[in-house]
């Protein structure tokens, strides 16, 4: 599933195409995602200004000039990809919801297994939407530090792996960038979650942060489904430190056993037992 850096790459390639564009045409293939799609959608938007294109968490967000925000999330497989007018573009079986800009821009959201979704909802509720409402601080926000996160852990009986997938703890990080974050914070995935307080908790808040800056620039990391918005791929694959690199040498050290995989809520996790502790 697309994180953090994946989502927000297509966003920043989405506020190049649409930001002050109007939305022509919007064709709904079919009438469900993972959710159902809403009914109004197409005579809603069709006419509308894009204002702004954001992100929550893994969530995209498209604001519109009536106040209201499009909510789209890719799921496992789900792509947003951009493509000129008369750049030969054809319309697949998996293309469930297609955009057609004012000036013959499209924008294609593509979906084979169905597990994204979309939604519609005013401006000033969404930061009580279901699917928001409950999402902890953004890790590239201001209001996320090494204390913000201590006080999140403070108490939690868990291992410190499981606590950052919870989005209550900090929103939009998955897989593969807590074992990352982990990695370059010198902590074991299997840390006790409220043992990271003070300077550990300091340690892993920068480490968060600097590793979804440096997927961001990279473009994200494409495994099987995920693109750009422009459709290439992202690389910040061949910047893993330790994700899927089972048996290799550790990049700071010269262990013996190298990256070690286990299996945490039914998730691979990555690590140096040597260097996280």
């Amino acid at each position: 599933m697309p994180e953090l850096p994946e989502v927000e790459t297509v966003v920043r390639g989405l506020r190049q195409h649409l930001a002050g564009r109007r939305f022509r045409e919007v064709r709904l293939n079919r009438a469900d995602l993972r959710t159902k799609l809403p009914r109004d959608l197409k005579a809603k938007l069709e006419g509308r200004r894009i204002e702004q294109i954001g992100r929550r968490a893994k969530y995209i967000l498209i604001h519109t000039d009536d106040d209201h925000v499009l909510l789209a999330h890719l799921g496992m497989s789900g792509r947003m990809t951009v493509h000129a007018a008369g750049d030969g573009w054809k319309e697949g079986k998996h293309d469930h919801v297609v955009f057609v800009l004012d000036d013959g821009t499209i924008v294609a959201f593509n979906d084979a297994r169905r597990f994204g979704m979309m939604d519609r909802v005013a401006a000033s509720a969404l930061d009580k939407h279901k699917l928001l409402r409950d999402l902890g601080p953004e890790p590239l926000g201001n209001e996320f530090n090494g204390p913000r996160l201590a006080e999140s852990l403070k108490g939690k009986n868990t291992t410190i792996k499981a606590a950052l997938l919870d989005q209550r703890v900090v929103a939009g990080l998955g897989n593969i960038y807590v074992s990352e974050a982990l990695y370059g914070a010198g902590l074991s995935p299997r840390r006790n979650a409220g043992s990271v307080q003070g300077a550990r908790a300091d340690a892993l808040a920068r480490s968060i942060r600097e590793t979804l800056t440096r997927a961001i620039a990279a473009g994200g990391s494409s495994l099987r489904d995920y693109v750009q918005a422009s459709g290439e791929l992202g690389y910040f694959q061949h910047q893993w430190a330790v994700y899927g690199r089972e048996g290799e040498k550790c990049p700071s050290c010269d262990c013996a056993a190298g990256i070690r995989r286990i299996v945490q809520n039914a998730r691979s996790t990555f690590y140096c037992a040597r260097n996280q502790r």
